[in-house]
């Protein structure tokens, strides 16, 4: 039996239970599960942080010798075993050798970031000249609408959504701004239908249709940072440039955590970061795709060295040879300390494929879903209790790895209370809990004793809040 071949993960939790001859939520069906995972091997790649180093643990409630419960991917990935070495090897190369450490080794301080970047394509679904390893996330997506962003009187509105990341909202205000264009008027900005968390599909293809002649560029995230959808990238491309617009993604939520296929849809532009789902590493290098066909028609606005073709950069005659496509916005060369722990990440996603990945999280995060609608589900019959109400998306494909949840009880209590026990996961104001259980390193035995250790935090929290 193949319980990552079921068609739902529900299905597969209860094949599982009935096969084992116990109960769906009984921690068998977790070990049954790990026992059966293929790709169990790659969490043994990461350190994961024991209980006792965690800052806000509390051992007198929890054993410090664990392994802590990390399901906050979402906001920094663990860090690889060979980030360690390979940052080493470099300080050991520039400690001995000096200067030639440019051009010498397995990794050539001038050109380090080109050795991984079909890595990092593969990753997200590209060819290796649409992709280019600099920068941060921001200052990529700055570059990127420089270039994509021509606004005229007709066509000067860029279409986001309304709770997009802060970054993404202050760099498409400023980018309108600096062309003399008026944000409450140009940023048209997207807001779920009253009383719900999500953008529908159909609402979003609906104003692309009414307002895309008026619109220039369309940029969402792939998966929302907040909510945990994930959105429809292909159609949204396709309705945007069948309107005339521009379609391009940050990818921050979406690198690393969906199946990517930026090539293949379309996509005009993406830019993501690298330190989450990627684990590269807080302020890992980020990246940037440019779709080869706007790689001779799409030039950069702001030009550096770096942009300039490898062969004959170094002849330092002013005369620039530009790079096509993305790797023609490069400025300046890439810290090579950066490089490193980004190279150790890739290589572990190089074990695998992000469709196995996607497999197992699909499983992985429905496995978390069965176990809170289980154990957290409001009881009509007990209003006294205290519940968890998941405002992700249900359907699989409108989601990544994340579940936000919000509590009938205040949050901040019930983080704290998790946090004591060992827990690292992820508050976001006003009232989200955001759970994401990442395949490359996450088991199925740390979400079912996830579950257990929110029990006590809720019954904690209750407590606090009765006295």
């Amino acid at each position: 039996m193949d319980p990552f071949t079921a068609a739902t993960a529900s299905e597969a939790i209860e094949q599982v239970a009935k096969c084992l001859g116990c109960s769906p939520v009984s921690f068998d069906v977790a070990r049954f599960l790990d026992d059966h995972d293929d790709l169990r091997h790659l969490r043994e790649e990461f350190v994961i942080p024991k209980v006792s180093h965690l800052p806000p643990s509390d051992l007198s409630l929890v054993d410090g010798s664990e392994d802590c419960l990390y399901f906050v991917g979402n906001s920094l990935g663990l860090q690889p075993k060979l980030a360690r070495k390979y940052i080493e090897e470099e300080l050991d190369k520039w400690a001995q050798m000096g200067v030639h450490g440019h051009t010498v080794g397995s990794r050539p301080w001038a050109w380090a970031e080109n050795n991984i970047e079909q890595l990092m394509a593969n990753v997200v679904g590209a060819t290796r000249n649409e992709v280019a390893l600099m920068n941060g996330l921001t200052v990529n997506l700055h570059l990127l609408l420089l270039s994509f962003y021509e606004p005229t009187t007709k066509r000067h509105k860029i279409l986001l959504e309304d709770k997009a990341f802060p970054s993404d909202h202050y760099a498409v205000e400023s980018q309108i701004s600096l062309r003399g264009f008026n944000p409450e008027k140009s940023m048209l900005l997207m807001s779920p239908r009253k009383g719900e968390r999500t953008l529908r599909t159909k609402d979003i293809l609906d104003t692309i249709e009414k307002e895309g002649d008026s619109i220039a560029v369309i940029l969402f995230s792939g998966v929302q940072y907040y909510t945990g959808q994930l959105f429809d990238m292909a159609a949204i491309t396709m309705a945007g440039q069948a309107k005339g617009c521009y379609v391009g993604f940050d990818c921050a939520h979406a690198v690393g955590n969906v199946e990517l296929r930026l090539h293949d849809w379309g996509v005009d532009f993406a830019c993501w970061c690298s330190y989450k789902y990627v684990n590269s590493g807080a302020g890992g290098l980020a990246g940037a795709f440019i779709h080869e066909k706007n790689a001779l028609t799409i030039k950069p606005a702001l030009t550096g060295w770096w942009g300039h073709q490898l062969k004959t950069r170094f002849q330092m005659d002013n005369k620039m040879d530009l790079l096509p496509g993305i790797s023609g916005f490069r400025l300046s060369n890439q810290p090579i300390l950066l490089v490193c722990p980004l190279q150790a990440s890739l290589e572990v996603f190089n074990m695998t494929n992000m469709k196995a990945l996607r497999k197992k999280s699909i499983l992985l995060t429905g496995y978390l879903e069965y176990l809170i609608k289980h154990f957290y589900t409001k009881d009509e019959t007990n209003l006294r209790k205290a519940y968890v109400d998941i405002i992700t998306p249900s359907n699989p494909e409108e989601r990544g790895c994340q579940l936000s949840l919000s509590f009938s009880v205040p949050i901040s209590a019930i983080y704290e209370e998790l946090e004591k026990r060992g827990v690292a996961c992820d508050m976001r104001e006003p009232n989200v809990l955001r759970i994401a259980p990442a395949p490359l390193y996450n088991s199925f035995s740390d979400v079912h004793r996830l579950i257990s250790t929110l029990g006590q935090a809720l019954q904690a929290g209750h407590e606090l809040q009765q006295s």
